[in-house]
């Protein structure tokens, strides 16, 4: 039985942090050892995730493992299990990239987190040293940046995860693997957040809440009374609404296939709403219309290359900016003539909402704290771990945006 978000309630408990129990005496595992927890694992291409015992290896050096509490699945996820991208294909895997928890031991040469912190993973990567991370024209890390073919880990090129049977190695995914009771993370891939900001919460900056509110204030910077067009109205699409609202911007023009998004949209600050399958014209000469020559701002969130191009048009003649956000897995490319360009239109891409996720993210969470984005309106369901395989059919299904996943069930304070 899916438990809804509205249950006031248990989400009102859930915004007081949880009071988390490390290991110690009695317990039957140390930061030494070796931990056995449960994780879905991925088999192969669109086959059911299967919850089983797993081994988790000790943190080596410039690692850290920590206790996941809640993890969501986005659609990166979901392409990453029906293997719509061959290059992705590495198994048994254990996905999941957007969670929050508790970091319970730490390697050799880890000194800025302990265990007892309160952490989100990131796929992104910080190591804070290398010339990228020393620049502030990017937010990518030379060393610990996403990359999608990666599945083990820096330090050795091994893995950290096991299978119990036969101790066989289970592969990572994007720098995390949150499909787990614990995971091992490089230390550059873990962001030490305010204890007192709720986990349940916290767990969505980790991808979504990050990447949409980002690209609207660190990759366009969106000014007070602009016009946006968000095209793609999932979890990344809405955080890109959210960011807009936050910045004033005067006219919010959000674009669906999915009618249901209508009403979700409205609420988080969408001022007008287009489906492309009621126009018989292409999207990019309505909203033109609607705007006098274009919005200064569109937003690709849907991985469609057709997508792509009306909101690349969508925009004004002279001054228009298009930032694409979402993952195209083929190798088709860009729908652009390069003389399109020579009209004043840019297009750009935004990796992360443009974060360096270790120095500049637990600003973002204070904002979140603040109102910057509501994020409870992002877990339309939520779920015990165990139930993960009805998760993915939710998001499948256009049903949820975010699914919360709980791992386990700490005492509050």
């Amino acid at each position: 039985m899916e438990e809804e978000k509205g249950e006031k309630g248990k989400a009102g408990k859930n915004n007081r942090p949880p009071s988390i129990k490390l290991p110690g005496k009695g317990d039957t595992h140390s930061a030494a050892n070796t931990i056995t927890c449960k994780a879905a694992v991925v088999y192969g291409p669109g086959q059911p995730l299967v919850i089983q015992d797993v081994l988790v290896d000790p943190p080596k050096k410039m690692e850290v493992r920590i206790r996941i509490l809640y993890t969501s699945i986005c659609h990166t996820d979901l392409g990453a299990w029906l293997g719509t991208n061959e290059a992705q294909r590495a198994y048994p895997r254990i996905l999941g990239h957007e969670a929050s928890g508790v970091v319970e031991s730490v390697g050799e040469g880890v000194t800025e987190l302990k265990a007892g912190d309160h952490a989100v993973p990131i796929f992104n990567g910080e190591c804070g040293s290398c010339d990228y991370c020393k620049s502030d024209k990017t937010n990518l890390c030379e060393k610990y940046r996403v990359n999608p073919l990666k599945s083990v880990m820096v330090n050795d090129g091994k893995c950290r995860f096991r299978s119990k049977e036969g101790g066989k190695p289970i592969f990572h995914f994007l720098n995390t693997s949150t499909f787990s009771e614990y995971t091992v993370l490089d230390s550059a891939c873990v962001v030490k957040i305010d204890p007192t900001a709720p986990l349940r919460q916290m767990a969505l900056l980790s991808c979504c809440i990050a990447t949409g509110v980002g690209a609207v204030c660190n990759t366009a910077k969106v000014q007070p009374g602009s016009t946006v067009a968000v095209f793609g109205l999932g979890a990344v699409g809405l955080a890109v609404v959210e960011g807009a609202r936050s910045r004033g911007a005067s006219k919010i023009i959000g674009v669906d296939v999915n009618p249901d998004k209508l009403t979700k949209g409205q609420t988080m600050g969408v001022t007008h709403f287009v489906n492309p399958k009621e126009l018989e014209k292409p999207v990019h000469e309505v909203i033109r219309e609607m705007t006098g020559g274009g919005v200064e701002y569109s937003f690709e969130c849907a991985g469609n290359l057709d997508v792509v191009r009306e909101a690349f048009l969508s925009t004004h003649d002279g001054w228009g900016l298009t930032v694409v956000l979402g993952v195209h897995a083929t190798p088709a490319m860009l729908p652009l003539h390069p003389m399109e360009l020579f009209d004043g239109r840019r297009i750009v891409g935004s990796v992360f909402g443009d974060f360096k996720g270790k120095s500049q993210l637990p600003r973002l969470a204070q904002d979140c704290m603040r109102g910057v984005a509501r994020l409870d309106e992002f877990i339309t369901h939520q779920l015990p771990f165990e139930k993960i395989n009805e998760a993915f059919q939710l998001l499948v299904r256009g049903k949820s945006l975010r699914c919360l996943l709980h791992l386990s069930s700490p005492q509050l304070n």
